[in-house]
């Protein structure tokens, strides 16, 4: 009983969306704010990828099957290319 009661709620509200000639801007903040969560998202999914390769790194020079120098080198190799 709820739900029904709740798609008509939404499905006049939506009426009144379009009828008044807000649903293009609907669509557009709409789009604006998907695409903002997604690259945050995208963000903080390359920090921690970033992070946990740093400590995998940290972790080889530790126990000694790399030399801090490789290890400086690794780092360093990701650094520069373009942002896109």
């Amino acid at each position: 009983m709820t739900t029904l009661l709740a798609q008509a709620d939404f499905a006049s509200f939506m009426s009144q969306i379009v009828e008044r000639g807000y649903f293009p801007w609907v669509i557009v903040v709409g789009g604006i704010v998907v695409c903002s969560i997604a690259k945050h998202t995208a963000s903080a999914i390359k920090g921690v990828a970033k992070e946990r390769t740093r400590r995998e790194i940290a972790a080889f020079i530790a126990e000694g099957s790399m030399s801090p120098e490789q290890g400086e080198k690794l780092m360093k190799a990701g650094k520069g290319g373009s942002n896109c």
